[in-house]
């Protein structure tokens, strides 16, 4: 295999050996692992195409991977054979500022796009936390989000089309640079698919105009009720913030021990709130005049308020909801060092929380805003029924919790712990009309927690779609759709992250 596919590409580019199996034996999620027999780095669609050809016609399992920052399994080679990885497919092909659209290979690091433009004025919206590392690629496979996709979107809208080289081996153009084309959405099936459908080698993305204005607070509060409460009320209010991060007292403890950082020592929560206001030229041309000014020349038109203006109304409103709901103190940062020094709690977080102990798993359910008070009692319930830690740092804003479980994975009895707790989580995000996912994907990890959400004929219609694309078991197989034949059987799996 390796000699062969050193053919079609270069030996240098086909790696193999016991150190590159185990280097790319699993992504982020560490507790599934499947070594693969070796890794290519090909350099363009054409050679993905080769391999996936060589591949499909010596019946070798083929599974598509980025930087491996994935959260659920999406990048483990779970049936073996060739890891076909991006890393070297990390060029920007073309810019279009005019129409503000780019277009860049699969393995680009999602913050090198906003990199490329940011001296035009615009950015990739899309910003997951690892967003210097994860790639293009893997944000598509994964639909990723963000702290700011409360406003924004997540990846699926700012994806014009991509290039994909199909399960056969054949490239396919999916897509329009013309937002809003007739036809089947099928651009929707790839984008989260997971790379169950194909391997995406390039991408045109929508590019949005920096925020002419910015303003960032961070509110105390006493009780994790008030700060839950408080998301819903601003939500419900009409604002919709850039980004609205919630972190409790579990994470404050990890990123003070961790950072040297001063919170008020009788906070249970933080709430990381920030507004934007896109530039003039973004905002409508003109507020349309009265009725009765068409026919006096002399009629002037409202004044329309600048982007400084409206983030102030915005920010002053959203303190005020903050302080009906009993804050305890709230800072705002008056130049970019200090917004910077904010979002260090939450860039931080999840690395100190190495600090409490050895083993952490985290969760990505989702719940409807209104419910996030309740259900966060319920988080801690849970923890403390099972006699295991828990911090929570989420995107309070859209409802997507990110309960962290520590503890030390060395002990059977708190892995089991673990299992049950999440689990628990999971179905009652479920009963509430949620998600077993947001952003972190199924991957092999929540692939069988489906069968809560979905009902059979629910997902023998995704199986349908699917094998639109790929009616084999070789591309990416094992992943996302639970009970596949010819799926070997993982260890027993954490409902969560392992970091």
């Amino acid at each position: 295999m390796v000699e062969e596919l050193g053919k079609l590409l270069s030996p240098e580019r086909v790696l193999s050996g016991e150190a590159v199996a185990r280097a790319y034996d699993c992504d982020a999620y560490t507790v599934d692992r499947s070594k693969p027999t070796c890794v290519v780095l090909p350099l363009d669609t054409a050679e993905v195409a080769a391999v996936v050809r060589w591949c499909v016609a010596h019946s070798v399992p083929f599974t598509p991977r980025g930087a491996g920052t994935g959260l659920s399994g999406g990048a483990m080679p779970a049936l073996g054979g060739v890891v076909i990885s991006t890393k070297k497919l990390n060029k920007v092909l073309q810019i279009d500022i005019e129409n503000r659209m780019l277009k860049a290979q699969a393995g680009i690091a999602n913050k090198r796009i906003s990199d490329a433009v940011a001296e035009f004025g615009l950015h990739f919206a899309p910003d997951p936390s690892s967003q210097t590392v994860s790639t293009l690629g893997g944000n598509i496979a994964e639909n990723s989000g963000g702290p700011h996709t409360l406003k924004y979107g997540v990846t699926t809208q700012h994806i014009l089309s991509v290039t994909m080289v199909d399960p056969l081996g054949e490239v396919l153009e999916i897509g329009s640079l013309v937002p809003g084309a007739p036809g089947y959405d099928l651009l929707g099936l790839i984008v989260g698919g997971e790379g169950t459908l194909g391997v995406v080698t390039e991408a045109w993305v929508k590019l949005t105009p920096v925020p002419a204005a910015v303003r960032t607070a961070l509110a105390s509060f006493r009780t994790i009720r008030d700060a839950t409460e408080c998301v819903a009320a601003i939500i419900a209010s009409g604002v919709i913030p850039a980004a609205l991060e919630m972190m409790d007292k579990g994470v404050l403890r990890a990123v003070t021990a961790a950072f040297k950082l001063d919170y008020p020592a009788e906070a249970d929560a933080l709430l990381l709130i920030e507004v934007d206001a896109k530039p003039v030229s973004e905002r409508n041309a003109a507020i349309p005049r009265p009725p009765d000014t068409d026919s006096d020349p002399n009629a002037v038109s409202p004044k329309r308020p600048t982007p400084n203006e409206t983030v102030e109304k915005e920010l002053s409103h959203v303190i005020a909801i903050c302080n009906a709901h009993h804050a305890i103190s709230i800072d705002m940062a008056q130049n970019e060092a200090e917004r910077q020094k904010l979002w260090v709690a939450r860039k931080k977080a999840i690395g100190a929380m190495g600090r409490l102990a050895p083993s952490i798993v985290t969760h990505d359910g989702v719940i409807p805003r209104s419910r996030l008070p309740e259900m966060l009692d319920f988080v801690y319930a849970v923890a403390e029924k099972h006699k295991i830690g828990v911090a929570n740092i989420f995107h309070a804003g859209d409802g997507n919790l990110h309960p962290c479980f520590y503890f030390d994975d060395r002990d059977p009895k708190q892995v089991e712990a673990v299992i049950e707790a999440g689990e628990e989580i999971i179905k009652r995000c479920i009963s509430l009309g949620g998600s077993v996912s947001g952003e972190h994907g199924i991957g092999v990890e929540k692939s069988d927690l489906l069968t809560l959400m979905f009902t059979p004929d629910d997902l023998r219609m995704q199986a349908m779609c699917k094998q639109i694309f790929n009616d084999g078991m070789l591309c990416n197989p094992c992943k996302v759709l639970p009970n596949q034949k010819g799926c070997v059987e993982h260890k027993k799996r954490w409902r969560g992250v392992g970091w």
